[in-house]
């Protein structure tokens, strides 16, 4: 799996404003419910940038606890998020996100919660042979991200991410399909294969599925099926690919020897009824 990992760019004029909210002490001269939360935070955010994340989170989760109100919350939650996002604990960072999302949806970094999110998403654990959940969810995270950034300067990044994801959802569905074959299950193959090839135009596999594909239809006996696969898999060649061409040739001769065989064996079974039903009028 492919991680993406970015040291957090702080906003200082940002930052800065948020500190100047509520620093008054009270006439007394004791520390105010504000002036102790921002002090937190200055503390936090100094592990933060040493790298000491595990304690900054410790100081970060209880501001979110205790500072409603006070102008510490919104870096406070974002600079958890990132936290998490640095330590490469994908599951947290991205519920972190989520929550900076909902809770603060005018900040100006919530363009970058939005597609750290996604990233963290991607990176959520995945085996093909698992359930796929994990890829549908960053799926949907990416695409919400496009749709309320279709401008952004990010979007070939999306894109690039999207596919990868995309290419996770093939083959999950060809090595299904390959499974198949490989239990002398033909029919299931061709199931799978077919919507294989009907959706995942631009997939690494398509030229394995073709050839599983063909091999299926011809153990079916569905010769004339197994050839119209075989004119899609030529017209999809690449002209510096040299080795496809010789794997299609081969197969098509299979499917010629099998079509032989096949007739064969229609014509003997077609000449045992023949016998057997004269021996059954001659004992009638």
């Amino acid at each position: 799996m492919k991680s993406f990992k970015k040291h957090t760019l702080f906003y200082p004029l940002f930052w800065a404003t948020l500190l100047l909210v509520g620093c008054a002490s009270d006439q007394s001269g004791k520390q105010s419910h504000t002036e102790f939360c921002l002090a937190k935070l200055d503390g936090a955010e100094e592990l933060y940038k040493n790298g000491k994340y595990g304690r900054a989170q410790e100081k970060l989760e209880e501001i979110l606890s205790l500072c409603a109100g006070t102008g510490a919350m919104e870096k406070a939650q974002f600079m958890l998020a990132e936290s998490y996002f640095n330590l490469e604990l994908w599951i947290e960072a991205r519920g972190e996100y989520g929550s900076f999302i909902l809770n603060f949806p005018g900040s100006p970094f919530i363009e970058t919660a939005e597609f750290r999110k996604a990233i963290s998403s991607f990176n959520m654990e995945y085996k093909s042979s698992r359930d796929d959940a994990n890829t549908t969810v960053a799926m949907k995270d990416f695409e919400r991200y496009r749709s309320n950034y279709p401008e952004s300067p990010l979007l070939d990044s999306v894109n690039y991410y999207y596919g990868l994801l995309v290419e996770r959802m093939a083959e999950k569905e060809f090595q299904t399909a390959r499974l198949y074959y490989r239990m002398d299950k033909p029919q299931a193959s061709v199931i799978y294969l077919k919507e294989f090839l009907d959706v995942y135009k631009q997939s690494k596999r398509r030229k394995e599925a073709f050839l599983i594909i063909i091999k299926s239809y011809t153990e079916l006996d569905q010769f004339d099926m197994a050839r119209n696969y075989v004119e899609m898999a030529k017209a999809e060649i690449d002209a510096d690919d040299k080795d496809t061409p010789k794997e299609i040739a081969k197969v098509e001769e299979k499917i010629a020897s099998a079509e032989k065989d096949f007739e064969k064996r229609i014509k003997k079974d077609a000449e045992k009824k023949r016998i057997q039903k004269e021996e059954s009028e001659l004992t009638k």
